[in-house]
């Protein structure tokens, strides 16, 4: 099946797939501290107009701090929110940009899930920064590129406003919540980052209807349906008991726009829990999948869900 990390709509701009140079260079109307200059819109929140490179660029990353926030560090496994442009170095016009967007991208410091330059050019800014990033092919895509917008070997700079960045922990860490009802499948209660179980009760029948309980009862904020959740879980169908997805297994924990998810129950099973809370989700057909099958989940499956909701976005 698609997995649940995918059941979402993304920016245009996916960025899938060291040292950094220094902030010296010549500067030039074009060129401001060895990199393409701003050439309109230099304030942080300000949609940049980038000038076209001069000369080759540089073949290291670099970082060139614009504005500097007074915001906590960036970390690894942080989750940033920013809004960017990008541009390659040789052109006259961005390939994407996430100004004007109704909310900024969300990226995972250091995950991977973003091209190395991203990853390590953001960690270790301050948050309420506007960097620009210089990248070379190695740290971009390659040489590959990503056509049409993008060539092979392409350079590629960014100018990137970083608005908001979230520590994200490794578990749910509430108050225990009994768990009494023979009915429903057990969830465990470690706390220690690793893999939660699920344990569904045999010769049981299937709720009929959606089930939402705490295991661990955190003390954060209560999810609106707006909100973007960071979480981390295990799936499993009712009927064999068995794993059909978890973020255990990569050790990452995801971001879920609320108002993006296409499975009903997860969205309604979410919204109005604390954040930092461990839930049970036991969600029936007709608010997952209904009678479409999913890739190792057949149709008509009932799902079952330990989710912890480690941040509010």
């Amino acid at each position: 099946m698609r997995r649940l990390a995918g059941l979402l709509v993304v920016p245009l701009l996916l960025l899938t797939t060291a040292a950094c140079g220094d902030d010296s260079g010549s500067d030039s109307a074009q060129m401001k501290n060895g990199a393409p200059a701003i050439t309109k819109g230099a304030a942080f929140g300000e949609t940049p107009t980038l000038s076209k490179g001069k000369g080759a660029p540089p073949k290291e990353l670099k970082v060139v701090t614009i504005s500097e926030g007074a915001g906590p560090v960036l970390k690894k496994d942080d989750i940033a929110q920013v809004h960017y442009l990008g541009q390659v170095w040789d052109g006259n016009e961005s390939f994407d940009k996430s100004f004007g967007r109704p909310a900024p991208f969300d990226v995972t410091i250091g995950a991977g899930a973003v091209i190395k330059g991203w990853d390590q050019g953001l960690e270790g800014q301050k948050v309420g920064s506007r960097v620009e990033l210089v990248i070379p092919p190695e740290l971009g895509y390659g040489a590959q590129g990503s056509p049409p917008k993008i060539k092979p070997n392409a350079t590629l700079v960014f100018v990137v406003d970083i608005v908001k960045g979230t520590s994200v922990p490794a578990s749910a860490t509430g108050k225990e919540v009994a768990q009494d009802n023979k009915d429903l499948p057990k969830v465990g209660t470690n706390t220690d980052g690793k893999e939660v179980s699920v344990t569904v009760p045999k010769d049981t029948a299937e709720p009929t209807k959606l089930v939402s309980d705490y295991v661990l009862e955190g003390d954060g904020a209560v999810v609106k349906e707006t909100d973007s959740v960071v979480v981390r879980f295990n799936g499993k169908t009712w009927k064999d008991d068995k794993s059909f997805e978890s973020t255990y297994s990569t050790g990452q924990a995801i971001t879920w726009p609320l108002g993006e998810l296409s499975v009903k129950g997860l969205k309604d099973g979410i919204v109005g829990k604390k954040a930092g809370s461990r839930i049970l989700l036991v969600i029936p057909p007709d608010q997952a999948f209904g009678d479409k099958e999913q890739g190792t989940i057949p149709a008509k499956s009932t799902l079952v869900f330990s989710l912890d909701i480690l941040a509010v976005m």
